[in-house]
């Protein structure tokens, strides 16, 4: 079962973080929406965060973690909202298994095919020899080695853990995204789609979603609109929480 943090009562609704991400990154947005009447369930994915490792890693399957998530909390209508790669689970199981999902928020991504792009990141994690038995600043700094931007590091060393009072790990299965990288960038299958209501949210300085997909985004969510969060990139819930928090929860109510 996939390990989740979840707080207040309400209506059901599901935080699926991205790639390399966890259920702590969306801890504050998930307490101010539990605080507006919904119960909120944050996710591990597999192979993030606490839950399970397995070499079993696709689209598929993290919507059928999801489902059976649902099916042991007695979750049978829930409103759904995902990043990055969470989002795109989060269109495969609204497309899936559209008689559970109400409402679709999808946060800086779109159904679109995207070529691999983590290749500096999983250069830089992969440079790290926890045999060598590094502290966290040692980690930190070979990863700015590879990874400039200060944020990007920040949010990957959230993974970062005391496997054993001398050892630090990283939380995600770096050796399975080294084989399966491709997979995060797989298309929506053409035939998938979902008629209730749908909010995809871009950050204006990020370039995931352009004016030239929402043709695209119609085929498969012929109910769906595309607003702008300003001032943010493609974590556009960490560097513009108070925009993004607002137009979720406008749609949501």
């Amino acid at each position: 079962m996939l390990h989740s943090r979840i707080e207040g009562e309400g209506k059901p609704l599901l935080i699926i973080h991205g790639f390399l991400g966890m259920s702590d990154n969306w801890k504050s947005l998930a307490t101010q929406f539990a605080a507006q009447g919904f119960q909120t369930h944050a996710l591990d994915l597999r192979n993030h965060g606490k839950s399970f490792h397995s070499d079993d890693f696709s689209y598929e399957v993290m919507v059928e973690d999801v489902k059976q998530y649902c099916n042991f909390h007695q979750l049978t209508t829930i409103d759904v909202l995902g990043h990055s790669m969470g989002g795109k689970v989060a269109m495969l199981l609204a497309t899936t298994y559209p008689e559970l999902v109400s409402k679709l928020i999808v946060a800086d991504i779109g159904p679109k095919y995207y070529a691999p792009h983590h290749q500096t990141i999983l250069e830089g994690l992969n440079a790290i020899d926890f045999a060598k038995k590094p502290s966290r600043s040692e980690v930190e700094e070979e990863l700015s080695k590879y990874i400039r931007d200060f944020g990007t590091r920040q949010f990957l060393l959230k993974s970062l853990y005391w496997k054993t009072p001398e050892q630090l790990a990283f939380r995600f299965n770096l050796a399975v995204f080294n084989q399966k990288i491709e997979t995060i960038g797989t298309a929506l299958p053409f035939e998938n789609t979902f008629s209730k209501p749908t909010l995809f949210l871009r950050g204006d300085k990020s370039d995931y979603i352009t004016d030239a997909d929402y043709e695209t985004i119609l085929h498969h969510f012929p109910s769906s609109r595309v607003e702008t969060v300003k001032n943010a990139g493609h974590w556009l819930h960490a560097e513009n929480p108070t925009d993004f928090f607002e137009l979720v929860i406008a749609f949501l109510q």
